[in-house]
């Protein structure tokens, strides 16, 4: 398997490309520790920004990270046939508290898909469930070509 062609995707294929997404992968560092968690998000493409809601427990891992203020990575991907496609957002996750949310940003929550059950550990009354947004400082895109013929 070899590559045949990569190209850099335009922002309108990037921005067409995470509206008709709506998982990821969310990675949060602080000094030389990774985290990294599957998450569902929505997009607003006009001001090119992630909201999702992330939920944890008090004590957990993900609250101790959040809690640091990280920088974070965004990774949405997919691969259809022969062509992957990935779109990489970097900068700084913004807790928003629901009082300061927009119509526009709430719409933007309802647009983070959930799933339709959860399995926690804890009860429900042990959850924190806190809005964050994405306004990335970086948000680019790849599309790649595989040959995946065999010489034989």
């Amino acid at each position: 398997m070899a590559i045949d062609h990569e190209t850099e995707m335009t922002d309108a294929m990037v921005d067409e490309f995470l509206g008709h997404h709506e998982t990821g992968v969310l990675s949060l560092a602080r000094t030389d520790e990774p985290y990294a968690i599957p998450i569902s998000y929505g997009y607003a493409s006009d001001e090119r920004e992630f909201y999702m809601r992330l939920v944890s427990t008090p004590d957990s891992e993900k609250r101790a990270f959040l809690e640091s203020t990280p920088r974070a990575r965004l990774v949405v991907y997919d691969e259809r046939g022969s062509t992957y496609r990935s779109v990489i957002a970097t900068g700084s996750l913004e807790n928003i508290s629901p009082s300061e949310l927009t119509p526009d940003q709430i719409a933007q929550y309802g647009e983070a898909k959930r799933p339709l059950f959860e399995i926690w550990a804890d009860g429900k009354a042990e959850l924190d469930i806190e809005l964050y947004r994405l306004a990335p400082d970086s948000l680019h895109g790849r599309r790649t070509e595989v040959d995946r013929k065999t010489d034989e």
